[in-house]
């Protein structure tokens, strides 16, 4: 059969304009997809909630932040669209068993939900002092530390 007859018998069963409408959706869904979304992100890949303090270079000096609940097996945004600076440092401790993520990089934490300026006497401030593990993304747009209780699957970019 002639390619203009089969066209003809499938515009006269009514599949052509289905056809037309359904390639119009998919194309649709490729143009209106949401862009990949910009962000700093910790993963909790164990079984118990992880308290999460971040700290960061901003303009007005160190910046250290906290704290973040990430129940088990979730993950939760710390830093919301591009990141602007090369290195993230984090500290984490594990409510229940009392486990800590850590490094060597020292920072000012609180008791309580704290946005702390500065890094400098900490103690003397009125603040603790943790050893936070520094992240370096390599300017990429977005990062994501995955916690585990298994050594060396803490970090990667998006």
């Amino acid at each position: 059969m002639p390619i203009s007859n089969t066209l003809s018998s499938v515009a006269g069963s009514g599949l052509l304009p289905r056809l037309f409408l359904f390639s119009s959706l998919v194309v649709a869904s490729f143009a209106f997809a949401a862009p990949a979304r910009a962000e700093f992100r910790v993963c909790n890949g164990t079984q118990n909630l992880v308290g999460v303090a971040i700290g960061y270079r901003a303009q007005e000096g160190w910046i250290s932040e906290g704290w973040w609940q990430v129940p088990a097996s979730t993950c939760a945004t710390l830093i919301e669209g591009e990141l602007q600076s090369r290195y993230y440092y984090l500290y984490a401790e594990d409510a229940a068993r009392g486990g800590r993520w850590t490094g060597n990089v020292n920072m000012c934490v609180a008791e309580n939900e704290f946005k702390i300026v500065g890094v400098e006497d900490c103690f003397k401030r009125g603040y603790q002092q943790m050893g936070f593990k520094e992240y370096d993304t390599g300017r990429q747009g977005s990062w994501m530390v995955q916690l585990s209780d298994t050594p060396g699957t803490q970090e990667g970019q998006k």
